[in-house]
């Protein structure tokens, strides 16, 4: 072959190579994950690594051969026989086992003991975060005080004979001379001062009209000199000299260190050219720079370390004393202004400094929930965890949409979607993530588009002051649930009537969200706490309580429990003409509010509301998850 014929080929070839690589990467990918998840011959001891939560065990399935094809590159793209990727043109590889499950119905992974070691997953109990601060790091830098900074101006005009001093960060102390300058108007008024003194000592014996005239005349001169800026007290020792001054002294007022020097020897200043700027670096500022997203969690009065680089042994303690109204709309921060004491002047302004705001939780929910920084799967506002079951004796890893607040350091609390206890992923959750996604399950990437309304994104934190004005509301809602129990009408209406009080009572001042979706929640609430109150037996009164309940599960969703203690979700089957129907109770008993004393324990809890924690909406909840009642529109009811 000759070198042209070569040229040729490698030109028509050339453009291809970056596919062939992508394809060859794309296959030895999809190869190491089939080889790793399931794809490869069962472990006879095993059974299979990975299987859909759907499906049956491993050991139903260890003889089937896969009927699924899939692309490793493409994971949505399932056949039923083998063949090309219709998008990449790949060879399509079997998803062998319980993996051949439609992906509608793919919810979770089980995992046997030797996938959880391939994968190396590390799992944590979701628990509150002991004591009441989180560290916040925060970068910024030394300022002076600007209350303390001061500037020295010449107090009368003239040109600068000496500057005393000299040097930039040189301490002075008030009343130090520190310049010297030549004024032709101090000069000439006291030669003038001068003169009416000498005609006042010489007209001393002559007629009194000529004396008060001398007389005026010198305090005529002493006022000329008091309006150019000379007190008194060097106004008393030009007095007593016999030649007029020609160099005036010029003291500051202050003490402290210069940090600018304006002057310069030989240059002509007018009246009240500042000379010197002057700072007191006893007391020093720390201006931090904090992003949208830690403003959130800092608060005037809070404690702050302080570290620099030139002093790496040392902490320096302060406390916040201003967080800045506005945002830089470049840098997207707002200053954090941090007051530290430097009584031996070892910090010295411009040093870089890092700072650990220790962010109070108070008044925003002490103790909240937390989760580790590694754990959360995010998909633009969403966040996905992994919880871990067991279910069947196999340990099932479920992906679970939850409403993060804002990072505390190592950790995230959780606003919404987790309970204390519960188990979850915290290392190696993208792992489970991929393989879901491979398999067509409802995996990070296949859930519902951030503009979509999901299943937290209405759930609303409010800071402790706000929540304890709804826990009247639930408390007299749990009393009308006590009385229908009771088959009590009497105290049912009279506690409906005590909640459409509260509900009236009641204004949500923050935050915005709380603001705008609180008028709804407390229409429904009034107008099934009215309906209920005009009941003529207790089968309109409960038929009235079930709308009610409805509303309470809004409020519970949106809100989340206000009260001290647990709250608990029952349902019964066989309520309200055997369609079911579900209240809420303190205790775990059943305490039937549909049926009374005919039926009272008929029914089954399915949800505890920890203080603080939202009610679960219907699809946030696995197959075993407690059925929530609905919402329903405002001031709509159910009959």
């Amino acid at each position: 072959m000759n070198q042209g014929t070569k040229n040729a080929l490698l030109s028509r070839f050339r453009p291809r190579l970056p596919v062939l690589v992508a394809l060859l990467v794309g296959g030895m990918l999809g190869a190491l994950v089939v080889a790793t998840f399931g794809g490869g011959q069962p472990d006879p001891h095993e059974g299979h690594a990975m299987e859909a939560a759907k499906g049956a065990p491993a050991s139903e399935h260890a003889g089937h051969e896969a009927q699924v094809w899939t692309c490793s590159m493409h994971p949505q793209i399932r056949q039923s026989e083998p063949g090309k990727c219709p998008i990449c043109g790949m060879d399509l590889i079997p998803v062998a086992g319980d993996d051949a499950t439609e992906g509608d119905g793919v919810t979770g992974l089980a995992l046997s003991k030797r996938a959880r070691a391939l994968a190396e997953l590390r799992t944590v109990v979701v628990k509150r975060q002991g004591g009441k601060t989180a560290e916040v790091r925060l970068l910024g830098r030394v300022e002076p005080d600007e209350t303390h900074l001061k500037v020295v101006t010449a107090w009368t005009g003239g040109r600068i004979d000496r500057l005393h001093v000299n040097v930039t960060g040189e301490r002075v102390r008030a009343g130090q001379v520190i310049a010297t300058l030549y004024s032709p108007e101090i000069f000439s008024a006291h030669q003038d001062l001068l003169v009416a003194k000498q005609q006042v000592l010489r007209l001393a014996q002559s007629a009194q009209a000529v004396r008060d005239a001398a007389q005026a005349a010198l305090q005529a001169a002493r006022q000329r000199l008091r309006l150019l800026g000379v007190p008194d007290d060097q106004l008393s020792r030009m007095e007593g000299q016999t030649e007029p001054t020609r160099a005036v002294a010029i003291r500051t007022p202050f003490a402290g260190t210069v940090v600018e020097r304006v002057a310069t020897e030989g240059a002509y200043v007018s009246t009240g050219a500042p000379l010197y700027r002057l700072a007191d670096l006893r007391t020093l500022w720390v201006q931090l720079d904090a992003y949208e997203s830690d403003l959130a969690l800092l608060s005037v009065g809070e404690a702050v370390r302080i570290h620099v680089e030139a002093l790496p042994d040392e902490v320096f303690e302060g406390k916040v004393s201003f967080i800045e109204p506005t945002l830089d709309a470049a840098r997207r921060t707002a200053k954090v202004r941090v007051e530290v004491r430097n009584p031996d002047r070892r910090l010295r302004p411009g040093m870089f400094a890092e700072a650990v705001v220790m962010a109070g939780t108070q008044g925003k929910g002490a103790s909240p929930l937390v989760v580790p920084a590694t754990a959360p799967l995010f998909t633009g506002r969403r966040a996905i965890v992994y919880v871990e079951r067991n279910v069947d004796g196999r340990t099932l890893y479920e992906p679970r949409i939850v409403r993060l607040g804002p990072r505390l350091g190592r950790v995230y609390p959780v606003v919404a979607g987790l309970s204390q206890g519960e188990r979850i992923v915290a290392r190696g959750a993208f792992v489970l993530d991929a393989d879901l996604q491979i398999r067509g399950g409802a995996s990070m990437m296949t859930a519902p588009d951030d503009r979509q309304e999901g299943a937290w994104d209405t759930a609303v934190e409010l800071p402790n002051a706000e929540r304890r004005k709804l826990e009247p509301l639930v408390s007299a809602y749990l009393h009308v649930q006590r009385a229908l129990a009771d088959d009590d009408l009497k105290h049912a209406k009279q506690a409906a009537g005590d909640l459409e009080k509260q509900v009236a009572g009641v204004k949500l001042s923050r935050p915005q969200a709380a603001v705008t979706a609180w008028p709804n929640v407390a229409q429904a609430l009034r107008g099934h706490a009215r309906h209920l109150q005009h009941a003529v037996d207790l089968e309109a009164a409960r038929h009235a309580f079930e709308g009610l309940s409805e509303a309470m599960a809004t409020l519970l969703l949106r809100f989340g429990n206000p009260l001290d203690e647990p709250v608990h979700l029952a349902f019964c089957p066989m309520a309200m003409g055997s369609e079911g129907a579900s209240w809420f109770q303190q205790g775990r008993e059943i305490d039937n509010a549909y049926f009374g004393e005919a039926m009272r324990s008929c029914g089954e809890v399915r949800q505890e509301l920890a203080p603080g924690a939202f009610l679960r909406p219907p699809e946030s909840q696995g197959d075993e998850a407690p059925r929530a009642p609905h919402a329903v529109p405002a001031g709509g009811h159910r009959h």
